[in-house]
């Protein structure tokens, strides 16, 4: 198995800006997304999941994942 660490890119993960990561994600139920975030070194944290229903990601749920990080940062 290969691993990626935290330099998956596209298809499989998209940088959004800031530190904020999305990784794509396909299933039966339908188009996955997680937005996550990496601290110190590599650990990595998901800050939010949810089946798309539209093309375009909802910006509400952008904004629950920009807050979460936006918790994260200030705890360093």
């Amino acid at each position: 198995m290969e691993r990626h660490g935290t330099d998956l890119r596209i298809p499989h993960s998209r940088a959004m800006g800031h530190g904020l990561f999305e990784l794509r994600c396909k299933g039966r139920e339908g188009i996955g997304r997680a937005f996550y975030c990496t601290i110190i070194g590599s650990e990595i944290v998901v800050l939010h999941c949810f089946i798309k229903k539209t093309q375009e990601t909802p910006e509400r749920e952008m904004a629950t994942a920009r807050k979460r990080l936006k918790g994260i940062q200030n705890d360093k």
